[in-house]
């Protein structure tokens, strides 16, 4: 290839790893939010568990506290419950997929500079040109 092509394919890898690393810090938050939501419905499960039936049970709506059921607040944090975990499943598995594209990426990158050893020279002395400024 000549040196064009390999700037462009280089240019090409280069973006691709800027975007994936970016996806995946997106669904690294969102699974820390996910674990949250799961965490703090867990939690209150807990704690509506070893009330009696008739206790008076309040949901929070904004600032208001509106009577509910028991039962009512139990199903909504089981739900709640659930929906965290598929969530954080069906993340896992973009996770996993991003991981994958991000070690097809290096791989490319490998080569392309195994293709082209002076590639290689000039990102080392791009990378050491912008450490100094």
């Amino acid at each position: 290839m000549s040196d064009e092509a390999n700037r462009a394919a280089f240019q090409e890898i280069k973006a691709r790893m800027i975007e994936n690393t970016g996806k995946m810090k997106q669904v690294q938050n969102q699974m820390r939010n996910k674990e949250g939501e799961k965490k703090r419905a867990y939690l209150t499960l807990e704690e509506l568990r070893p009330l009696p039936d008739d206790t008076n049970t309040y949901k929070s709506i904004g600032r208001t506290f509106v009577l509910e059921p028991r039962s009512v607040l139990m199903a909504e944090q089981e739900q709640k419950l659930k929906d965290s975990e598929a969530a954080i499943a069906a993340l896992q598995a973009s996770k996993e997929y991003l991981e994958k594209q991000k070690a097809e990426v290096e791989g490319n990158l490998a080569e392309l500079l195994q293709q082209d050893p002076g590639l290689a020279q000039q990102i080392m002395s791009m990378t050491v040109i912008c450490l100094w400024y």
